[in-house]
């Protein structure tokens, strides 16, 4: 199992907590500076059975600057969001855990996070 963080996020040090406590056998990976290619964002977004705009931060200031809000959200242009995540990491949802069974989950609550470890 591994989990994409950053560590100045609060539910991903949180996740990272339970996964502790619970005893859970991980790897830590640090997105923002471990950037993810646009074929392990495509494969990422296959395990969660998602697009990439559902894992998309549009809050985020790089969001805004790029217009994020007005792309296309259909297939023509899923290409252009997996660039723009490589990108700029920072956009991209988190915490995010690859779970054993080839699945994956935005482990933003506690109950994500445990569904992972029961996969």
């Amino acid at each position: 199992m591994e989990i994409w963080i950053n560590p100045a996020c609060s539910k991903c040090r949180g996740a990272v907590r339970l996964l502790d406590a619970e005893g859970a056998d991980y790897t830590v990976r640090r997105y923002l500076e471990d950037v993810p290619s646009p074929d392990e964002i495509r494969a990422v977004l296959d395990r969660l059975g998602l697009e990439p705009w559902d894992i998309t931060r549009t809050q985020e200031a790089e969001a805004k600057e790029l217009g994020l809000k007005e792309w296309p959200r259909e297939a023509d242009a899923r290409e252009r969001w997996i660039t723009a995540l490589a990108a700029h990491p920072k956009l991209i949802q988190r915490p995010i855990i690859t779970a054993e069974d080839g699945t994956a989950v935005v482990a933003r609550t506690d109950e994500a996070v445990r569904d992972a470890m029961g996969r």
